[in-house]
């Protein structure tokens, strides 16, 4: 009786590893199109240009940003908050962190403010 494992003699084993087999050999080209349209970055001379619908005015000094940008995170931090007293368990949860980091990157912009309003010892 004989084995399936068995090779009868003078035969060749076709490989069936996924690129060997033939109809593999046909798709093989498409394949890695596909996933080179997907992986892999295009390469552009040309630089990204950011969406000019909102731009910041050129002549605006830092100080002017970083207090909006402050204000704008205190706004945010409140609506956070005030947002998270209409949830329950963890998206209640969900919302506070989100609040907290909000804080913390007030805090941080308030903080340049206040160096920039005082000489830096050296």
């Amino acid at each position: 009786m004989s084995k399936v494992t068995d090779i009868p003699a003078g035969s060749e084993v076709e490989s069936t590893a996924p690129y060997v087999s033939t109809p593999s050999k046909k798709l093989h080209h498409a394949v890695n199109r596909a996933l080179d349209h997907y992986l892999k970055p295009s390469v552009s001379d040309v630089p990204h240009a950011p969406s000019s619908i909102f731009v910041v005015a050129p002549d605006i000094n830092n100080e002017t940003l970083l207090a909006y940008a402050c204000e704008s995170l205190a706004s945010a931090s409140v609506l956070a908050n005030e947002f998270s007293g209409t949830l329950d368990g963890a998206h209640r949860n969900t919302m506070l962190a989100l609040q907290q980091v909000i804080m913390l990157g007030e805090l941080a912009v308030s903080r340049v403010l206040d160096n920039i309003g005082t000489p830096q010892r050296v």
